[in-house]
């Protein structure tokens, strides 16, 4: 499709699940919404996009992604990586730090920040390492990271465990100057020695080492004392027990400074699965019980848990495709979260499209602190848009989609939603459900511009 001196005219789209209305994007904001957006003097010359029977929603914005760049070429680049977050919808995503060399200093962020920013798919907003070389001896240059151009404000060990209490105590505290947030990887190391799946019936039956729930629970309840103790935000990665929930919960209702999200496959796969032995259902934390991903679908919908965070993690296919116990842990999520979300929480009744948008762009962009993604479809907000089918059906397979990464667990299987255009900064990087063309930034830029 042919553009227009980046003046576009969605025509007819649900808003929020809502009304169907225009919205006219020009200068890469929206310029006005409903009777103004057809009105406007440049309307005639926009590029128009039938939306008619789609959904407009803000862009998603997901707080845990793993890119793998620097270091890790050979499961993902920054560039692959942020294609398959346009076409899932997301305009910006948070890359986790777990790179090599470890995104540890002002030099690892900033390289990375840049390639977000050359390849002009999403916003890339780099997460910064806890601990040097995440080895959880000693913090790393949190507050140099803040400092540098890529802003960080996310700062996890993701895959490891803050397991210190000392450290991770000092690394809330340090954050609290720049309103950082530490992201925890909940894990007792101790707990989960040689564990290779949920501990349970399933685990019993196959003879597979159990990784049990406490391991998990009991550094969520260590950590949001930690958090009201020296009063910073605590943000709990890959919620996977329905304890974990209960915690959280309890701790939101003392007034402790948490947030919390949940990862797709967590919503949908259970640990039956592990009984064919194929390691793509091979994650941390393990897929648990069916009880487990009820609790988490009701703690979604409630607001116990705030956010969708996709936990991306591609491998190359040999990491992935040899026995159980040798595989690699991780699952790829950017590209089917939206249909995934759609089959467990929409479709089933939990939640509305109002509702998606609040935990899958909204609140994930206030925790991030992303100030320009997450805005409401209104007159003068960025033009961070997509436009969904709901009503689209879709077979999952992973050598069609555009992350390296073929460990999908979902693949073979027949998924709602499509998101047919991403809009991220006012140009449409997706059209007609396709890769379209990226953003290119201004060859200049503020300092400290993200």
């Amino acid at each position: 499709m042919a553009e227009n001196n980046g003046v576009y005219l969605i025509r007819g789209a649900a808003i929020l699940g809502g009304a169907a209305e225009d919205l006219l994007i020009r200068d890469g904001v929206i310029a006005a919404r409903g009777a103004d957006a057809s009105a406007a003097e440049d309307a005639a010359d926009a590029t128009v996009i039938d939306a008619a029977g789609l959904v407009a929603l803000p862009g998603m914005v997901d707080i845990h992604t793993h890119l793998r760049e620097p270091g890790r070429e050979d499961a993902e680049t920054v560039e692959t990586g942020t294609r398959a977050a346009a076409l899932g919808g997301y305009t910006a995503v948070h890359a986790m730090a777990n790179s090599n060399p470890v995104a540890d200093t002002a030099g690892v962020v900033e390289q990375v920040h840049s390639l977000g920013r050359a390849s002009g798919w999403v916003d890339v907003r780099p997460v910064g390492a806890v601990t040097v070389g995440l080895a959880g001896e000693q913090l790393a240059e949190l507050g140099a990271m803040a400092d540098s151009r890529a802003q960080v404000r996310v700062f996890s060990d993701d895959g490891i465990c803050v397991h210190d209490p000392v450290l991770m105590r000092r690394a809330l505290e340090y954050v609290k100057a720049f309103d950082g947030v530490v992201a925890q990887h909940a894990q007792e190391p101790r707990l989960t020695a040689g564990a290779q799946m949920n501990e349970g019936t399933v685990s019993s039956v196959l003879g597979l080492a159990g990784w049990p729930a406490v391991a998990e629970e009991s550094i969520i309840a260590r950590d949001v004392l930690l958090a009201q103790h020296v009063g910073s935000r605590l943000h709990v990665c890959h919620v996977s027990t329905a304890g974990s929930v209960e915690i959280i919960r309890w701790a939101k209702g003392r007034g402790i400074n948490v947030t919390a999200e949940v990862t797709p496959h967590h919503l949908l796969l259970t640990d039956e699965l592990v009984r064919s032995y194929d390691p793509v259902y091979k994650v941390n934390p393990p897929l648990r019980t069916d009880a487990d991903v009820q609790a988490l679908r009701e703690a979604l919908a409630d607001g116990t848990i705030d956010v969708i965070g996709t936990d991306h993690a591609p491998h190359p296919s040999e990491h992935k495709e040899c026995e159980w116990a040798q595989a690699a842990m991780g699952m790829t999520g950017l590209e089917t979260a939206l249909s995934v979300v759609q089959q467990t929480m929409i479709d089933t009744g939990l939640m509305d499209w109002a509702a998606f948008a609040r935990v899958t762009s909204t609140t994930p962009a206030v925790i991030g602190r992303v100030a320009d993604q997450g805005r409401p479809l209104e007159a003068g907000e960025p033009a961070n848009i997509i436009l969904v089918d709901p009503a689209a059906r879709w077979q999952v397979e992973p050598s069609k989609m555009a992350t390296m990464g073929r460990n999908s667990p979902f693949k073979g299987m027949e998924l709602p939603g499509k998101v047919m255009a991403t809009f991220f900064k006012g140009h449409p990087t997706v059209l007609d459900g396709g890769l379209n063309t990226p953003y290119r930034h201004p060859a200049t830029a503020p300092t400290g511009a993200p």
